[in-house]
This record gives C-alpha cells, sequence and structure tokens, in this order.
C-alpha cells in the first residue's frame, strides 16, 4: 500500500497557517486535521470544569478524561474564542497533554487514505518529522495582531489594537517553546512570510512549493 503523502504546516498564531493547510488539503484531495483544534477541544473541557490553569495536575487529568470524544464533531465557533485559544496555549505547554495528543495526531496522518495536511506548532519536528512537505507560515507580530483585531471586530468584539498586540507577544513567548525548533539547521522547512501576502498568493507559493517537492 503507497504510504500517504504528509504535508506538516506549522507557525505561530494568526500567520495564516490554518488556513492554508485547509485550502491546499481541499484542492488536494487530503485529509485535514487542525491540531490547534485538539488542543483548544482539551482546553475548552478544562475552562467548562472549572479548573485553573495552573492547576497541572487537574488539567492532565481532564485531557485523559475527554481522550475517547477526539474523533467526534465539535463546534469550530466556540473554540475560535480567544479564551479558549490562550486556555490552549497554556496547557500545551504541558509534556503530559501533549503526550496525551500525540498518538492520535501520528495515527492521522499515517492512516490518511491519499494524504493528509496537519498544522499546528510541532507537526515537522515532532509529530510527524517524517514528512514529505514541511512549510512554516509566519508574518511579522504587528501583522498577525493586526489580522487577529480585524477578525474580532468582525465578530462585533470592541478590542483595541495595544491590547491584542500585547496578548499576541505573550502567546509567542510560550508558543516559542516548540517554535524554535523549526529553526534547527536539521529541519528541512521552506518558509512562507505572509506579511504582505493575500491568501491567494500564499497558496500558490505553497502549491508551487508542492509540486516542486512531490515530482
Amino acid at each position: 500500500m503507497k504510504k500517504p503523502f504528509v504535508i506538516a504546516i506549522d507557525g505561530p498564531a494568526a500567520s495564516g497557517k490554518g488556513s492554508l493547510a485547509k485550502k491546499l488539503a481541499e484542492y488536494l484531495n487530503f485529509d485535514f486535521l487542525d491540531t490547534g483544534a485538539l488542543y483548544r477541544r482539551v482546553a475548552l473541557y478544562v475552562l467548562k470544569q472549572g479548573i485553573a490553569l495552573d492547576n497541572t495536575e487537574k488539567i492532565i487529568k481532564a485531557a485523559q478524561e475527554f481522550q475517547k470524544n477526539l474523533s467526534e464533531p465539535y463546534d469550530d465557533a466556540t473554540l475560535r474564542r480567544d479564551n479558549v485559544g490562550n486556555a490552549a496555549s497554556h496547557i500545551a505547554q504541558i509534556p503530559e497533554i501533549r503526550q496525551i495528543l500525540f498518538d492520535f495526531q501520528q495515527n492521522f496522518a499515517q492512516n490518511a487514505k491519499k494524504g493528509a495536511v496537519l498544522d499546528g506548532r510541532d507537526i515537522g519536528t515532532v509529530i510527524c518529522p517524517d514528512a514529505d512537505l514541511k512549510l512554516f507560515i509566519t508574518a511579522s507580530t504587528e501583522k498577525r495582531a493586526q489580522r487577529r483585531h480585524k477578525e474580532l471586530h468582525s465578530r462585533g468584539l470592541d478590542v483595541k489594537y495595544e491590547a491584542v498586540l500585547a496578548e499576541m507577544q505573550e502567546r509567542d513567548n510560550r508558543d516559542n517553546v516548540r517554535l524554535k525548533d523549526h529553526m534547527r539547521p536539521d529541519i528541512d522547512n521552506h518558509l512562507i512570510d505572509t506579511s504582505d501576502m493575500g491568501p491567494d498568493e500564499v497558496f500558490q507559493k505553497a502549491l508551487d512549493i508542492y509540486n516542486s517537492s512531490s515530482r
């Protein structure tokens, strides 16, 4: 049986990696996994249980309880709330949580029918280090904060840009624990800086890289 073609897409928050991953998967007819949604689902469960984000022991126990629900459908709009995203960023620093979700992500990639696109923070370095194609999607902190600010306003949320920027910087500091490994010389990443690119440009560049790598 032919091994599925795996595309790992990593990058910081609001870099555009999620939109790109989904569009690329649809175009190529590959399976798609938003690994950030896995962490968000665990985070949402933790929040609903009223567990404090500094209570690591209870968070791990809650994640273990929630494991069996990972394959079930979920409400994406709820997961996109900022408080859920921030909680997910916190719990993603817990090694036991990453281990709980590790097998699920790897099995998804290995059991794809044709190919798989996974996006997250450590797909190309930890989850699928042997991925056929690795893309690292980034943008300046200011540009990413502008995008998030615009998104929040489109949802009717009145929030100041300065607050969004500060939150983005704080989240970057947490996420850097996983993102910094992408800078290692042994990681064969294709870097795409989306700071001055539109979604269609980003997609075309990624598709060009894929076509070159899959020949």
